[in-house]
């Protein structure tokens, strides 16, 4: 499985190049306003830098027409960018335009698996299912990931699911099992990956015995 970090911040960005952790970079138009870029763009062109894998980029409309004109002139900013488009009935042409052009779509708001057929049926390259959103509204968010996954390979649909925030490791462990083909985390999630409650256990246990070997290495 995949990880993306669900981020616009470059430090958080570098960290997880530097660590060889990430896969790709998931922001939100929220996330981009947090930074305070002077130019938005810019900011992604340098994202882009960043990292080698895909940058996804949201729209900033939800008309056909509008969706289109955002998606064509986010895609010419770099073959990296991935073109978010909310799913509503008004952008499903938009997005079959903008696949026909050979851009690269994730549908967003996807919370079952009639809407991910109708994103795949589109054009959409991938779908993002917001795990988060969905244990908030009482949705077994793990379990409509592993649906996604099971309707696209019975429906032979080329199409990614990727699971958005996991609140944890666990959660993240479980929606690979369950099939996601990537998981978009946050850098807080991200850092969690590399924590269990016998880590620290387990390390002071190496350290303890590396100095005991190493005295013992000195004596001879």
């Amino acid at each position: 499985m995949k990880i993306y970090l669900a981020s616009a911040n470059s430090d958080d960005i570098a960290w997880g190049a530097t660590h060889g952790m990430l896969d790709g970079v998931l922001t939100t138009p929220r996330l981009l306003a947090d930074e305070n870029a002077d130019d938005t763009r810019a900011h992604l062109v340098d994202l882009c830098r960043l990292v080698h894998g895909p940058i996804f980029a949201s729209v900033q409309a939800i008309d056909a027409a509008g969706v289109y004109r955002d998606g064509r002139e986010l895609a010419k900013l770099s073959d990296q960018i991935v073109v978010q488009v909310p799913l509503v009935e008004d952008t499903l042409g938009a997005v079959r335009r903008l696949f026909a052009d050979g851009v690269r779509v994730a549908a967003t708001h996807i919370f079952n698996t009639a809407q991910a057929l109708l994103a795949a049926r589109a054009g959409a390259s991938s779908v993002l299912a917001p795990v988060d959103q969905l244990d908030a509204a009482g949705h077994n968010g793990v379990g409509v990931v592993h649906d996604l996954r099971a309707a696209f390979d019975a429906s032979n649909a080329e199409c990614d699911v990727i699971a958005v925030n996991p609140s944890s490791s666990t959660q993240f462990g479980a929606c690979a099992i369950a099939g996601a083909d990537a998981a978009a985390l946050t850098a807080e999630v991200c850092r969690g990956l590399l924590v269990h409650p016998l880590t620290d256990r387990g390390v002071d246990q190496f350290l303890s015995d590396a100095s005991r070997l190493r005295r013992s290495w000195s004596g001879s």
